[in-house]
C-alpha cells in the first residue's frame, strides 16, 4: 500500500493501480449529455435526459474519437466490449468487459501455487519494508508481481517432467489462470508494509526500546489480520453485490485473462516484457550504485552552487533537499515511486500537475514569508524543533526531556521545555491534506451523487436492522437450506453475476465464522500484547479501535469499491487519539496503527476477494491465500525491520539521511503522535497551529464554487478540476527526493496523451505490460543491491567517490549548496 505520511493522494495499498488507468469512454448518442469525471480515473457518459440510454462500447484506455462508431479490439490487459452496446452500470461492465464463465476442471492446488506464492511473498514483503525505508517511499507494483509470476508459473510447468511420480505431484496440469489468480492473491496481501513495524521502530529509535520481540511480532501480525477479518464480515456488503465494483481490480483481471486466453498474444508482450525488463535491470545498476548523480540532475544547480534559495526550489536528488523543479531524474526507482505514470489517466494527471505547481508557489511562498517563523528551520523536515538556536537553525526538539518513566508528556517538563516547532513546509502538508480529506467528500457528493446513491442501496434501513438483529450472528444455526441459500440469491437482482456462477457450480463458501475468528483471535492476541509492550493504549482505546474500523470500513471500503479512490484516514486517526489520550504518543501511534492500518489492510482483503471472485476462484481457496499471504507477509516485514533499525540507526535518526535510506516516515509517525498529544498548545484553536485542524472545515467549502461555476456556465474547465485531489497534491513535496517530479509528468504524458493518441493499438497493446518490466527489472535489482552493497543485512559497501558520485558532505548529489540544517 504508499507510506500515508509520505505522499498525499492515494495511499499504500496498490498504488500503482489507486488510478486504475482505465476508462469507460461511452459515445453519446446524437442529443446531448456530458461527462462526469470520476476520482478513479473512470469516465462516464450520463445518459440523455430525454431518451435515458447511452450507446457506446467500453475501451482499456482509448484515445477519445469523435465518431460513430468504434471497432472491437483486444485491450492492453483484457477485451473490449463489442460496438453499440449501451454501457450505463456496473453490472454492464461485469459482464461485457470481464468474461462471466467458469472452467471447474482448473485446479488451483499445486505444487506451483504454493512455491510461487510464498516465494513471491516472500520477495514482496521484503523488498516493500526495505521501500519503506527508502527517502521516498516506493510501492511493490501488482502488475509486475502478477506478470513475474506468469513468467515463472510458464517456466516451472515446462521445465518440470510431466509425467511419472514427479509429474503427478509436481507438474500434473498446464500453468493456469486459477493458480495464476491464487498466487497473484498471496503475494498482494504480504506485499503490504504494516505500520505496526513503524511504531516498533520508532519506539526503539526514540523510546528506550519495547520489551519484547515475540510480542512484537504477535503485534504485527494482529493489526495485519485484524482489518482483514472485519472485511471478510462485511464481505456481503463489500464483496458480493454488483454495485461494488472495485474498479483497480480490472487492469489486473483483464491481464490474467488475456495471458491465459490468447496465448499467441501473450507471448508476444511477454517477449516485450524480456526485453525491456532485462534492460532496466543492467541499466539501475548506474544510478543506484555507480552513478548515482543520475538521480537528480538540475541545470540550475550545476550554474549556481552557492544559492539556497536555488537548493530550495531547484534541488531535490537528496533526500529533505528541495522541491526539484525542471530537475531530469533517470531512475525509474524514484520516477514511479507513487505507481507507474503510465497508469495515470489524462484527467489525473492534469490535476496532479496543477497541485504540483501550486505546492512549490505555497511552499516557497510561506519559507520566504517566514510565516510560521519558516526561516528559523530547514526548508524540509519532518523532525520536532526547539526554541534553542544551535548556531545556524534552531535545535532538533529532545523529546526525551518531557516524557516520564511511562513514555507519557509530564506536563510540568512539558511547561519547562515548551511545545515544540514544525517547519512551516510540514505544516503546509498538514493543512492541504486535511482541506483535501474533506473536500473528496464535497466533490464526490456533487458529481458522484448518482453512482454514490446507487453504491449505497443496500443500505436501507431493513439491511440496516438485519444487522441489529441477534439471530443474523448466529452462525451455528443451520436457518436456511443451502437449496433455499441459492434460490433467493439466485433472485436477488444486487448480486454480481460472477459471483451466482460461483454459487451455481457449488464452490463451498468460506464459512462467516472463520472471518469472525480471525477478528477475535487478532484482538485479543492485540489486547495482551498492547498490555505486554507498555503502549499505554488501555483497552477501551483498543476497543474504540476496533469500531472505528468497522465502521470506516463500511463507509470508506464502500466509496472505494464504487469509486477506486482511498481516502487515507490517518491524520483523522492521529487527532482523535490526540483528544483521547492527551499525553501518551505511544498510545497515539498503537491506535493509529489499529485502526488506519486495519482499514488498509481490510481494503486490501475486500478488493482481492472481488478479484477472486472476477476469476471464480473457490472462496476458501481465496481465503488459505489471503491469509497465509498476510502472515508471511507480516513476519518478513518485522524482520527486515528489525534489520534495518539496527544497522542504519543514525541515518534513520538524522533529518536528511542518505540517498539509500531515511527514516522520514518514521520521523513524521513519531512527530505527529508527539504533536498530537499536546493538542491544546499546538492544533486546537487557539494554538500555534490551528490552522491544521481549521482546515478541515475549508475542505468542505473549496470544491462548491467549481461545480456552481460548471453548472451555470457549463464550462468543461470547471468540470474538469477535482478540487480534491489538487489539495492532496499541494502539500506532495513535503518529503523526500523530488528531483523526480518533472520526469514522472514527462513519462505519464508522453504515454496518456500522446501514445495514447497518436498510436492507440501500440498503447493498448503493450502500455501495461512496459509499466510491469520497467517496476520489476527496477524492484529486483534493488532488492539485490540492498543485501550486495546497500548494508540491508549488515555491512554496506558503498562505492568510491567520484564526479558521478560525490562526497555528500560537501555537495548534494544534484551539486546543489548543501542546506547546513540538513547535512546531520
Amino acid at each position: 500500500m504508499a507510506h500515508p505520511q509520505q505522499r498525499p493522494g492515494f495511499k499504500r495499498a496498490d498504488t500503482d493501480m489507486a488510478s486504475s488507468g482505465i476508462e469507460l469512454e461511452l459515445e453519446p448518442e446524437p442529443s446531448s449529455s456530458k461527462k462526469v469525471p470520476r476520482s478513479s480515473g473512470i469516465e462516464i457518459e450520463e445518459p440523455d435526459t430525454k431518451t435515458g440510454a447511452i450507446a457506446g462500447s467500453v475501451k482499456e484506455v482509448p484515445p477519445y474519437q469523435e465518431s460513430d462508431e468504434y471497432s472491437v479490439q483486444e485491450g492492453a490487459t483484457g477485451y473490449v466490449a463489442e460496438e453499440h452496446k449501451v454501457v450505463e452500470t456496473a453490472e454492464d461492465i461485469v459482464n461485457q468487459v470481464l468474461t462471466v464463465e467458469d472452467d471447474e476442471t482448473l485446479n488451483p492446488w499445486t505444487f506451483r501455487m504454493f512455491f510461487l506464492g510464498f516465494g513471491l511473498s516472500i520477495f514482496a514483503s521484503v523488498l516493500q519494508e526495505i521501500f519503506y525505508f527508502k527517502p521516498q517511499t516506493i510501492y511493490v507494483s501488482n502488475v509486475f508481481l502478477c506478470v513475474i509470476a506468469y513468467v515463472l508459473g510458464e517456466a516451472m510447468s515446462k521445465v518440470i517432467p510431466s509425467k511419472g511420480v514427479i509429474g503427478r505431484y509436481l507438474n500434473p496440469q498446464p500453468f493456469n489462470m486459477k493458480e495464476h489468480a491464487a498466487i497473484t492473491l498471496m503475494a498482494s496481501a504480504a506485499g503490504q508494509s504494516a505500520l505496526a513495524t513503524e511504531v516498533l521502530a520508532a519506539q526503539e529509535l526514540w523510546y528506550g526500546g519495547y520489551p519484547s520481540k515475540v510480542l512484537a511480532v504477535f503485534i504485527v501480525l494482529s493489526s495485519q489480520l485484524i482489518g482483514y477479518g472485519i472485511a471478510g464480515l462485511l464481505r456481503d456488503v463489500l464483496v458480493y453485490p454488483t454495485k461494488m465494483l472495485w474498479p483497480i481490480n480490472l487492469p489486473v483481471t483483464t491481464l490474467l485473462e488475456s495471458l491465459h486466453k490468447d496465448k499467441a498474444a501473450a507471448r508476444q508482450k511477454i517477449r516485450i516484457f524480456y526485453i525491456i525488463f532485462a534492460v532496466v535491470f543492467v541499466w539501475e545498476v548506474f544510478p543506484e550504485y555507480l552513478f548515482p548523480v543520475l538521480e537528480g540532475v538540475s541545470i540550475f544547480c550545476l550554474a549556481n552552487q552557492q544559492s539556497l534559495v536555488f537548493t530550495n526550489l531547484f534541488g531535490g536528488a537528496s533526500g529533505n533537499e528541495g522541491l526539484g523543479f525542471l530537475s531530469l531524474c533517470f531512475d525509474w526507482q524514484y520516477i514511479a515511486s507513487l505507481g507507474s505514470p503510465l497508469w495515470l489517466p489524462l484527467e489525473t494527471l492534469t490535476n496532479m500537475t496543477i497541485g504540483w505547481i501550486g505546492c512549490i508557489i505555497l511552499f516557497m511562498g510561506l519559507y520566504y514569508g517566514n510565516y510560521w517563523r519558516a526561516q528559523d528551520f530547514p526548508f524540509l523536515a519532518q523532525v520536532l524543533f526547539t526554541g534553542e538556536s544551535n548556531g545556524t537553525y534552531y535545535a532538533e526538539y529532545n523529546q526525551t526531556l518531557i516524557l516520564n518513566s511511562k513514555m507519557e508528556i509530564d506536563q510540568t517538563l512539558l511547561d519547562a521545555q515548551g511545545p515544540p516547532y514544525l517547519t512551516a513546509t510540514y505544516i503546509a502538508y498538514l493543512i492541504t491534506s486535511n482541506a483535501g480529506f474533506t473536500a473528496t467528500f464535497v466533490h464526490m457528493f456533487l458529481w458522484n451523487y448518482e453512482e454514490i446513491k446507487a453504491g449505497w442501496s443496500w443500505a436501507k434501513p431493513s439491511n440496516l436492522r438485519k444487522l441489529l438483529k441477534p439471530e443474523t450472528y448466529k452462525f451455528w444455526q443451520n436457518q436456511e437450506s443451502p437449496e433455499k441459500r441459492l434460490a433467493r440469491k439466485e433472485a436477488d437482482p444486487d448480486l454480481d453475476p460472477h459471483y451466482k456462477l460461483m454459487l451455481r457450480n457449488l464452490y463451498p463458501e468460506t464459512p462467516l465464522w472463520w472471518w469472525g475468528a480471525v477478528v477475535l483471535i487478532s484482538w485479543v492476541l492485540g489486547l495482551g500484547c498492547l498490555y505486554g509492550m507498555d503502549s499505554t493504549l488501555p483497552w477501551w482505546g483498543f476497543l474504540m479501535s476496533t469500531l472505528l474500523t468497522a465502521l470506516c470500513m463500511l463507509f470508506f471500503g464502500a466509496q472505494m469499491a464504487i469509486t477506486g479512490f482511498q481516502f487515507n484516514i490517518q491524520p483523522i486517526c492521529q487527532m482523535l487519539a490526540g483528544y483521547m489520550f492527551k499525553g501518551r504518543p505511544l498510545a497515539n501511534m498503537y491506535f493509529t496503527t489499529y485502526t488506519y492500518n486495519a482499514l488498509q489492510m481490510g481494503e486490501v482483503l475486500a478488493k482481492d476477494l472481488k478479484l477472486g471472485q472476477y476469476m471464480h476462484l473457490a472462496p476458501r481457496t481465496t481465503f488459505f491465500v489471503q491469509i497465509a499471504g498476510c502472515i508471511v507477509g507480516a513476519l518478513f516485514n518485522y524482520i527486515m525491520m528489525i534489520s534495518i533499525v539496527d544497522n542504519q540507526s543514525t541515518i534513520l535518526k538524522s533529518i536528511a539521511g542518505s540517498n539509500i535510506w531515511s527514516g522520514q516516515n518514521v520521523q513524521q509517525f513519531n512527530t505527529l503522535a508527539i504533536a498530537w498529544s499536546m493538542p491544546a498548545e499546538l492544533f486546537s484553536v487557539g494554538g500555534r497551529y490551528e490552522w491544521v485542524t481549521l482546515s478541515y472545515l475549508i475542505g468542505f467549502i473549496v470544491p462548491i464554487p467549481f461545480w456552481l461555476a460548471y453548472r451555470y456556465t457549463k464550462n468543461s474547465f470547471f468540470k474538469y478540476m477535482n478540487v480534491s485531489m489538487i489539495l492532496w497534491y499541494m502539500g506532495w513535496l513535503f518529503v523526500g527526493i523530488n528531483a523526480s517530479i518533472t520526469m514522472f509528468f514527462i513519462a505519464g504524458f508522453l504515454s496518456q496523451w500522446f501514445v495514447r493518441r497518436r498510436y492507440p493499438e501500440l498503447f493498448v497493446k503493450y502500455n501495461y505490460i512496459v509499466s510491469a518490466a520497467l517496476d520489476g527489472g527496477t524492484q529486483v535489482l534493488v532488492f539485490i543491491l540492498t543485501f550486495a552493497v546497500f548494508g540491508g543485512s549488515g555491512k554496506a559497501r558503498p562505492f568510491p567517490t567520484w564526479a558521478g558520485n560525490p562526497d555528500t558532505s560537501v555537495h548534494n548529489l544534484d551539486y546543489c549548496m548543501v542546506n547546513p540544517g540538513t547535512s546531520s
